[in-house]
């Protein structure tokens, strides 16, 4: 453990998997780096190839996830993010994976079509990664307002209900 003006900084073995997460006192849902910014625009591509641009969703509240198919916490995450597609998609909710496996489609497709992924899944590049401040932890996952400004982010697993909680507040606005 490590302590740096106020921020507490923890690394946690389980298993195999190493997850690194960050806890800032009166911060949970957001750090000040990032909330209210806009969020950075960039065109990936889905497993089809087609080019998709994060400014296409303008309009709708986001939830964009970084993830990886071999991340545990991501994989206690990824039936939430379904659910919510299903739930709130329909209110204006558009759920955005985007992968940092390294074995790029090959990895990922199988991954998708298992968990039956309902919500567009991307494959995430470097310079990607650096527009939101260098992604160094997985999950990490933004939601993003109907105008397009990061209204949170978590680095690492957090609650289901927090994710239910914030995106119920982003949908009513």
């Amino acid at each position: 453990m490590r302590i740096m003006r106020g921020v507490w900084f923890g690394v946690a073995l389980a298993g195999a998997l190493l997850i690194r997460y960050t806890w800032e006192p009166g911060l949970p849902a957001a750090t000040r780096s990032t909330k209210g910014r806009q969020a950075a625009d960039f065109v990936l591509s889905d497993s089809k190839g087609t080019s998709v641009r994060l400014s296409d969703y303008r309009g709708k509240v986001v939830l964009l996830n970084f993830w990886a198919t071999w991340c545990g916490p991501c994989n206690i995450e990824i039936p939430w993010f379904i659910d919510f597609q299903k739930e709130y998609g329909g209110r204006g909710l558009a759920v955005v994976g985007v992968s940092v496996d390294d074995g790029g489609w090959n990895v990922v497709k199988p991954f998708v079509n298992a968990k039956r992924i309902n919500y567009p899944v991307l494959l995430g590049s470097d310079q990607v990664k650096r527009l939101y401040g260098d992604i160094e932890s997985i999950p990490t996952t933004l939601l993003i307002d109907r105008e397009g400004k990061i209204a949170a982010m978590h680095a690492g697993l957090v609650s289901r209900s927090v994710y239910e909680t914030e995106i119920s507040r982003l949908l009513r606005n």
